[in-house]
């Protein structure tokens, strides 16, 4: 196992149980105690940990993996779900997508698609998201607008009130949003509050909402709303989704495509 193959699953186990000993971390991962120590101790000094006597604990109460160490986790159903999201985009649309793995993969099933392969622009896309605008630029069809703001290394998502403004001075067809929990009753939501605002200003920008989510965010709850379910026009997820909450959805109005 590489050693980035081995920080990826040490981050996942402390999300999960939010401790871990050397010993039960090493033979969870079938190394020795000795190699996860060095592991424990260059996650440490990224801050994506902290260490203890004998182990590690997470970083903050608000923990949440950085962005390249989320890429591989259901990685087929979100390249699904992101091909279904790019079909209900017309050519000419304006698109806002915010940060996150399910819409990246929105963006690439984007940049694929043959009948936005010209157009002056073929699409626009207004993003948030530094990585999503890198690999977009490159397609001389697309306008790409970019917001300003600060940038957290966890998302790549620029935030704080340089992007608010923005935000304040464009409209969108439609915005995809990426989340990392959606409910009924809770709604959309974030886990940073910088997150959720610059998310919940693109919604209300938007003539059309659409959220990207796998179903293991489904039912789920976190710590900073992004907007009600009521506000949202389409949820696109995978087929494992529960049925329950998938008629939940559809009795709150949304429509619901499983892929």
């Amino acid at each position: 196992m590489s050693r980035d193959a081995r920080w990826k699953a040490l981050l996942e186990l402390l999300v999960e149980r939010g401790r871990l000993d050397v010993e039960e971390a090493a033979a969870e991962l079938g190394v020795s105690a000795a190699t996860i120590r060095r592991d424990f101790d260059g996650l440490a000094e990224q801050q994506m940990l902290v260490r203890t006597r004998g182990g590690a604990v997470v970083h903050g109460v608000s923990y949440e993996l950085p962005l390249r160490y989320k890429t591989a986790r259901r990685a087929s159903e979100k390249q699904r779900i992101a091909k279904a999201v790019a079909d209900l985009v017309a050519p000419g649309e304006a698109v806002g997508l915010t940060g996150g793995t399910t819409t990246t993969e929105v963006a690439r099933a984007l940049a694929v698609r043959g009948d936005l392969a010209s157009g002056s622009p073929a699409l626009t896309v207004v993003t948030n998201a530094l990585n999503i605008a890198g690999e977009l630029v490159v397609r001389p069809q697309f306008k790409i607008v970019l917001t300003g703001g600060v940038a957290r290394p966890q998302s790549y998502e620029l935030v704080g009130p340089l992007a608010d403004g923005v935000l304040g001075q464009i409209t969108v067809d439609v915005a995809v949003l990426g989340v990392v929990a959606f409910d009924v009753t809770h709604g959309a939501a974030a886990h940073d509050e910088a997150e959720a605002a610059i998310n919940r200003l693109l919604c209300e920008r938007a003539e059309r909402v659409v959220v990207a989510a796998d179903s293991s965010k489904l039912g789920q709850r976190a710590f900073a709303r992004i907007c009600a379910a009521e506000a949202v026009d389409t949820l696109v997820t995978d087929t494992a989704a529960d049925v329950g909450a998938v008629r939940r959805f559809e009795e709150a109005g949304l429509r619901v495509i499983t892929v």
